[in-house]
């Protein structure tokens, strides 16, 4: 299965390897490097790469490429679900999945590498199982460790790995029960110069902070499940229960989990919460250009849109911007040719405004294609598909839990042509 295991940075550094079976040399990464330079963005690079005599499986997240080294052929979606895994793990053991916090509990990490995986196969992948058998960084365990040369790794096999419920521990108690479900979602969508929808998808998750005592057994229903698409559930979600009804029965994991992702593909259902009205134009005589971008919020249900960046990587020939923003504050970057427009929150009744002029290089022919604009928004308290929770019922224990729902959307790859 999975030979070894290599986290780079943005910079090109592998900062750690990890190797299960035999030892395979960093020079199998110059394969990853060449795809990344080809890619120029992080998130374009291809996740499975193939060599003469491996497979390159990798996944980008929090600024770090997760890159998996594979001999055999396997199901690419296995491990990139492991390597998702990996990286959960790490941001609940250390609150970031960062460079830095790798680096500062690298004992640690290869400790939760060695339980993940059993000989390149996947073993111990549950939260609860792995924090009873590796104990979570403290800086009075670390004062303890340090002086007593102990680690920590427990003696005691975990109560889960022996269970038919292996994601929850026995005995849990709290003094507050608490149930909170984040229903997130991201818009995918492609808008042409005029602002028609070219593409449009919706990739949504709910996240659950489940602090229940004993061992509840919980029911989540739906206002619309009919709008899901192709699902994907916790192993605690009974599938047969989904099919039949479209609800969600499940015994919860302690603590943070991912109860289920989901897509939602017809177009027609896909809200876009933005209009743009856009002019890029590069002018043939002379060496100069105009730009002029107008946002507005559209569908957004009365609520507001806020976080709104637009980033528009400009062509070479584009030496400096001079531009008005009647909202927010801009950055061009001469160097990477990158102008970013921070507006903020968008007020329906001063749309904001950008627009100027471009310098070109003196002699250069004018670039054959306008650039596109890549958005970045966030809506608080809407779920853009319509999706809402019913209610919450919990069965198998007595005590009355609070229980919470939030709702956000946000952009994911957002682009608008010109």
């Amino acid at each position: 299965m999975i030979h070894s295991l290599f986290l780079i940075n943005n910079a090109g550094d592998i900062f750690l390897e990890k190797h299960w079976k035999s030892v395979i040399s960093r020079s199998v990464c110059d394969y990853f490097f060449e795809a990344q330079e080809k890619a120029m963005e992080p998130d374009n690079v291809p996740p499975v790469i193939r060599t003469p005599h491996h497979y390159l499986i990798n996944i980008y997240r929090d600024k770090i490429f997760f890159v998996s080294v594979i001999q055999t052929e396997v199901p690419p979606l296995f491990v990139i679900e492991f390597l998702h895994r990996v990286a959960e793990m790490f941001q609940d053991y250390f609150g970031d999945c960062s460079e830095v916090a790798i680096k500062d509990n690298v004992v640690i990490v290869y400790e939760l590498l060695e339980e993940m995986l059993d000989n390149g196969f996947p073993l111990a992948t549950e939260s609860n199982i792995l924090k009873e058998l590796i104990k979570p960084p403290t800086i009075l365990r670390s004062m303890v460790n340090s002086i007593t040369g102990s680690s920590n790794v427990g003696e005691t096999l975990p109560t889960g790995q022996l269970s038919t419920v292996p994601w929850r521990r026995a005995g849990v108690k709290y003094t507050n029960n608490e149930a909170y479900f984040d229903v997130v979602e991201e818009i995918d969508a492609i808008l042409d110069k005029s602002g028609t929808t070219v593409f449009a998808e919706i990739q949504g998750v709910i996240d659950a902070c489940v602090k229940l005592s004993g061992m509840p057994d919980l029911t989540l229903s739906f206002m619309n499940p009919r709008l899901l698409d192709d699902v994907s559930f916790h192993p605690c979600v009974r599938f047969k229960r989904w099919e039949s009804e479209r609800v969600l029965s499940f015994i919860p994991p302690d603590g943070n989990f991912r109860l289920m992702s989901y897509h939602v593909n017809a177009q027609n259902l896909v809200a876009i919460p933005v209009y743009v009205r856009q002019n890029i134009s590069f002018f043939e005589s002379g060496s100069s250009g105009r730009l002029d971008i107008t946002l507005g919020p559209k569908q957004t249900m009365g609520k507001t849109v806020e976080c709104v960046v637009v980033t528009v990587h400009m062509p070479k020939v584009v030496l400096n911007a001079n531009l008005t923003a009647t909202q927010g504050n801009y950055t061009y970057d001469p160097v990477t040719k990158i102008l970013v427009w921070d507006i903020g929150k968008l007020n329906q009744q001063k749309l904001p405004n950008l627009k100027g002029s471009l310098s070109l290089q003196s002699g250069a022919p004018k670039p054959e294609e306008n650039p596109s604009l890549n958005i970045d928004l966030k809506i608080q308290q809407l779920a853009i598909s319509g999706l809402k929770v019913n209610r919450l019922d919990m069965y198998g224990e007595k005590y009355k839990p609070f229980k919470g729902v939030k709702y956000v959307t946000k952009a994911g790859k957002f682009q608008v042509r010109t």
